[in-house]
Formats: structure tokens, C-alpha cells, sequence
């Protein structure tokens, strides 16, 4: 997770903790941080000894091309590009190369979406659909 905070009420910590609870393994990139949640944080993509699949992505749009360069050399297979992070170029970019992209999406809202999560992890809203309530 790229623009991982240790601040947890950033919306990158609220949705790294979901991700672990759910088990994914969430290795942190921020170069300011030394650890996040207990976990070794690296300053950048190619620090990371092991292989990376998914690079989500959690910092302004600006910076979307560095890393999506930093993932294609480090053989990831799919960039996430978080709520509001939009950059046309380096999608185009990442899918040239073979990644799969995924942009201005939550990778936690997706997944609760998918899983029945809404209500972990603080979004208890009790709607799991998209359908309209039908008004009687």
C-alpha cells in the first residue's frame, strides 16, 4: 500500500486495517515511516524483498507514474488507484505493460461490497445492495 499513514485517521490506515482483517498481507510504502500496524515499512516499491501483486495506490495523482513504473519493474499484476486518484496517463501506461488498473475506487468499499463487509470495520450501514428500496 503506496502512501500508507500511520495516522489512523487517514483514510489509507482505516483501509489497511480492514485489509488485514480480512487477510490480505498489507506491506506498507512510505519513506517517512519505519513501521505501520506492526509492520516493516519500505520507502518504495523495489525495496520490498518478496513479489508484489497488487500496488494501491494512496497519494496524489502527480505521483501515479513514478509508481506505476516502480510496479512494472517489480512485476506487479494490478495497480489501484484509491477514491480520487485519477491519472489517464499511467493507466495507460500499466495496461500497456500488462497490469490490470483500477482507478478512483476503494479497494476496502470493493471489496465489503463483494464479501458482505459493509459492516466491518466501521461501515455499518446496513445496505449490502445498490437497489432502491421500494416506497409503499
Amino acid at each position: 500500500m503506496v502512501g500508507l499513514s500511520s495516522n489512523q485517521f487517514r483514510p489509507s490506515h482505516f483501509a489497511a486495517i480492514y485489509l488485514i482483517s480480512e487477510g490480505y498481507d498489507v506491506i506498507p510504502v512510505n519513506p517517512r515511516e519505519k513501521e505501520i500496524l506492526g509492520r516493516k515499512c519500505y520507502p518504495d516499491l523495489k525495496s520490498i524483498p518478496g513479489p508484489v501483486e497488487v500496488v494501491d495506490i494512496f497519494r496524489e495523482s502527480a505521483a501515479v507514474p513514478a509508481i506505476v513504473e516502480e510496479a512494472i519493474a517489480v512485476g506487479a499484476k494490478v495497480i489501484w488507484m484509491q477514491l480520487g486518484v485519477i491519472n489517464d496517463a499511467a493507466a495507460k501506461r500499466a495496461r500497456e505493460a500488462g497490469l490490470e488498473v483500477v482507478m478512483d475506487r476503494c479497494m476496502k468499499i470493493e471489496h465489503a461490497r463483494y464479501f458482505g463487509g459493509l459492516s466491518t470495520a466501521g461501515l455499518n450501514t446496513g445496505v449490502v445492495t445498490a437497489r432502491r428500496r421500494v416506497r409503499r
